[in-house]
């Protein structure tokens, strides 16, 4: 189901691998950054794809779940 406004505004924590410190931070923002920082890592991947004279794939979720190969996932 959706969340609702107050679960959005609410904090969680968890504990980091590099330090093994605790953080809490409010749950939206971190939304935020999960779904975008996805876009980075798919940056990297096409630029060491296009770096090793390899063709570029197409690496957008949508267009996938639109191919035959990834209806089964839509």
């Amino acid at each position: 189901g959706a969340l609702s406004d107050k679960a959005l505004s609410g904090r969680f924590s968890y504990m980091t691998v590099s330090d093994m410190r605790t953080v809490s931070q409010r749950l939206a923002p971190a939304l935020d950054h999960f779904f975008n920082h996805q876009t980075h890592h798919r940056g990297q991947a096409h630029a060491i794809l296009t770096v090793l004279g390899r063709p570029s794939v197409p690496l957008d979720l949508t267009l996938f779940q639109r191919s035959e190969e990834g209806r089964a996932f839509a």
